[in-house]
């Protein structure tokens, strides 16, 4: 194990970092709100001084004891006529129990203000993580992201006991050491303690700036194996299907045997550097006693005065043995805590303008005027699209996959800004309004539903939070949920499990209808909700799916084009253009893309029928499929009645 060589530069902009976020972190700290804890800030000062002085003086009750139990009482006499060693070591015992009891109301004052601190932060940097862009959040992974707001939150609490409750009162301590033993003894007392406590300061940062990289990698490397351990237990259903514990567990311990290296290399730099802290402040004590010895026997000092400087020197070896640990602790939680600022010094792809207005949603009108849009550069999404979709009425997006339809929900809620063109609701520009009243204003069923790890009342709560609970009820009964619910132990306090893996597909698609029938937004996008589901529960959703979009502006974005067959207007999307538009009849008998579509989803849903009815004996297996699946050509059996090869037709 080597030292890593740090350049100047490097330790340049390191310094600045932690500047950065000990500015940034200030105002947490000294809150301009809360004179409150202001004030607790100041009396915990006081507190503190009071603590340090009294443990400064500790040393001479055991001195004056010291020298009343041996006779030796010169400069004392009137004091050892007072009291007696007895009442000197009471007073010794009393002084160590003020100490304390100064020390942990001190803590107990500081506490507050370092809770509140990492309240604010945390909570800052959570809303921060909501307020940046979609493609933040797809390009980092979810369980690195927590493992740093756990750490930052950590790290504040770690930072303001460390710095606060030890360094300083070790610093004061060590200057009213020095001032003592200058004082009581002469400048050689001093001086030998300075030169022992800078030696040790300096070999402690030196030793701790190379432990820091170290610290750095088993962190990446915990973070790693974190991250993996998450993602693999929210796929548990995927790691089942394909047989792959066993892969799951190498990818897993690949992570857990880096991070077993960076520790083993982080416990032996801890040796190293407690070994060379126990040697100097070891060679500092013995020449400091050395002196004393000599002292007394030349008569210039008494044995209590000997026990005094051991006493002393004792009490400031418990803080300066700390003093590792203090140092490293520190800059390990400014690091932790720097990482929580290079989130929140990340400025949001999509934030609203400053003078930006509430959206007034009145009619719903939307409409996308020439938006053009890439997710990067080389690979343009939308080519200069423009539709619009009248108040109340339904519009439908069909085409290939890859043409660009999920972009356009994600550029209606903002998630992403267009290249050019422009997104308006009711002729107002949705990138000069505040983005929280367009998301209020504009409801979403997804493909794939995502719920909280809570009740099923919690979930189809959320469309609306103020809502009653006979308005959960009422949303949930026009999604056809509520029968379903009832028949639960639980009912609506029945809890959906991880990202609601205990409920089906179509349970979990009607709770996410029930909650934007709730929320009852004036414009409703509809983003492939039932294409993930059985054509059963799909006929039962698009029931339920028709109620919510009734009288309301809508946006259909639809992969099985029977669910958009009644749409005002179908438009159709290929490589991020809109090719043909109109009504399901006209695009039919315009024989374009859409009809190529229509003719080979009728031709999956065909060869479909025919198996089931195959299955259930009613016709002979010969069906062919090719290659593709797409062109299937069903032969009747002869002995089939005219009724059901008119159905299969």
């Amino acid at each position: 194990m080597s030292k890593p060589r740090t350049g100047s530069r490097n330790e340049g902009s390191r310094k600045q970092r932690f500047e950065r976020t000990l500015q940034g972190l200030w105002p947490y700290l000294w809150p301009s709100d809360r004179a409150d804890l202001r004030r607790r800030v100041y009396f915990g000062f006081v507190l503190l001084l009071a603590a340090k002085l009294v443990t400064v003086a500790m040393p001479y009750s055991f001195k004056w004891a010291v020298d009343a139990l041996t006779g030796e009482t010169q400069g004392h006499e009137a004091a050892t006529l007072m009291a007696g060693a007895v009442f000197l070591t009471v007073l010794y015992g009393s002084m160590r129990i003020l100490m304390a009891l100064l020390t942990q109301w001190r803590d107990g004052l500081f506490a507050s203000v370092a809770m509140h601190a990492v309240r604010r932060l945390a909570l800052d940097t959570f809303r921060h993580m909501h307020a940046l862009s979609l493609r933040f959040h797809l390009e980092r992974k979810t369980g690195g992201l927590t493992r740093v707001l756990e750490r930052g939150r950590a790290g504040i609490e770690e930072l303001v006991r460390m710095f606060v409750l030890h360094l300083l009162p070790t610093i004061l301590e060590f200057v009213l050491v020095v001032g003592v033993l200058w004082w009581q003894f002469d400048w050689r007392f001093a001086a030998v303690v300075f030169v022992m406590v800078m030696a040790y300061l300096v070999f402690t940062y030196r030793v701790t700036e190379w432990r820091i990289d170290i610290r750095r990698r088993m962190n990446e490397s915990d973070t790693e194996a974190n991250t993996k351990a998450i993602d693999s237990l929210i796929n548990y259903e995927t790691v089942k299907y394909f047989g792959a514990e066993k892969r799951e567990a190498a990818r897993y311990d690949v992570s857990m045997a880096r991070f077993e290296r960076s520790s083993i290399d982080t416990y032996v730099s801890l040796s190293y550097l407690n070994g060379g802290q126990a040697i100097i402040f070891s060679l500092g004590v013995v020449a400091v006693m050395v002196m004393a010895v000599l002292d007394v026997r030349s008569g210039a000092a008494t044995v209590g005065d000997f026990v005094m400087v051991n006493a002393m020197l004792m009490q400031l070896y418990i803080p300066m043995n700390f003093m590792g640990m203090l140092y490293r602790e520190i800059r390990q939680a400014l690091i932790d805590i720097s990482e929580m600022f290079s989130i929140l010094d990340r400025d949001p792809e999509v934030k609203d303008k400053p003078d930006a207005l509430p959206l007034n949603a009145s009619a719903g009108e939307l409409r996308f005027e020439d938006v053009r849009f890439a997710y990067t550069p080389e690979r343009p999404i939308l080519r200069g699209v423009s539709f619009t979709v009248p108040a109340g009425k339904t519009v439908a997006v069909v085409g290939p996959s890859g043409a660009g339809k999920s972009t356009l929900s994600r550029l209606i809620f903002r998630f992403y800004e267009p290249q050019s063109g422009q997104i308006l609701v009711d002729g107002q520009n949705i990138a000069a309004v505040q983005q929280e009243s367009l998301r209020a204003a504009v409801g979403m069923v997804p493909q794939d539903t995502v719920l909280f790890n809570d009740t099923i009342g919690y979930n189809i709560r959320y469309g609306r939070p103020d809502a009653t609970d006979a308005e959960v009820v009422e949303a949930a009964t026009l999604a056809q949920i509520d029968g379903f619910i009832r028949t639960l132990p639980q009912g609506y306090e029945t809890q959906v499990g991880e990202r609601g893996l205990k409920l089906s597909g179509g349970e979990k698609q009607r709770v996410a209808i029930a909650r934007t029938i709730l929320k009852s937004p004036r414009i409703l996008v509809l983003d492939e909700a039932t294409s993930a589901l059985d054509s059963f529960t799909e006929r039962e959703i698009q029931q339920a799916l028709d109620q919510v979009s009734r009288n309301r502006t809508t946006l259909v974005i639809a992969h099985r084009l029977s669910t958009i067959i009644n749409a005002d207007e179908i438009l159709v999307l290929d490589r991020g253009e809109i090719v043909e538009r109109g009504t399901h009849k006209a695009l039919l008998e315009c024989g374009g893309l859409y009809a190529a579509l229509w003719n080979r989803q009728r031709q999956v849903d065909a060869a479909r029928a025919t198996l089931a009815l195959e299955a259930e004996g009613a016709i002979s297996p010969l069906v062919q499929v090719d290659d593709d699946v797409a062109d299937v050509d069903v032969i009747l059996d002869p002995k089939q009645d005219e009724e059901d090869a008119s159905a299969l037709s």
